[in-house]
């Protein structure tokens, strides 16, 4: 075989590696194998020995599978995009607020509501208004509004003692 024999070769082989990616669940393994054989296609095109290729190959091989794999394993265990983690304002929904302004009933009557440091307009959908000092949960965010509602009674307070249990 002649040096342009072993260019096609090399090629052939790098294309089956990059293929053989597509197919396999471990990211970047094949393809490191494909950079290796893509390599020595470009040492073969150089006319270089064939020991010279294979050692490219082995060794362009190796560096790739050193800095590739490492990269697909973070990108296996990255958070998927469809997770349920909220973002933005979303993330205030099931949170406790403290009504500081009293918060009227009817729609588009607002109040104002400290969730955390900050103070926000708030609404409710009940019928009934929510006065000072009262915790309420956030059960949706709308536009810059809070609609928020009385905490559950159904709910235990984590604050509180569990009157099952004797001290």
């Amino acid at each position: 075989m002649d040096a342009g024999d072993w260019v096609w070769i090399w090629l052939g082989v790098a294309v089956a590696f990059a293929i053989l990616e597509l197919v396999t669940p471990f990211f970047f393994f094949m393809i490191s194998f494909a950079v290796g054989a893509a390599l020595a296609a470009l040492a073969a095109l150089l006319d270089t020995g064939l020991g010279a290729q294979w050692a490219l190959f082995l060794v362009g091989s190796g560096v790739a599978l050193a800095v590739l794999v490492p990269v697909g394993r973070r990108l296996a265990h990255a958070e998927p995009e469809g997770d349920e983690t909220p973002e933005g304002a979303a993330r205030w929904v099931g949170r406790v607020a403290i009504v500081l302004e009293a918060i009227p009933a009817g729609p588009h009557a607002t109040g104002l509501v400290r969730l955390e440091r900050g103070k926000w307009r708030a609404e409710t959908d009940g019928e009934a208004g929510i006065p000072v000092d009262a915790e309420v949960e956030v059960i949706a965010v709308r536009g810059t509004r809070l609609v928020v509602a009385p905490p559950d009674p159904r709910q235990p307070d984590p604050m509180q003692p569990d009157p099952r249990r004797d001290p």
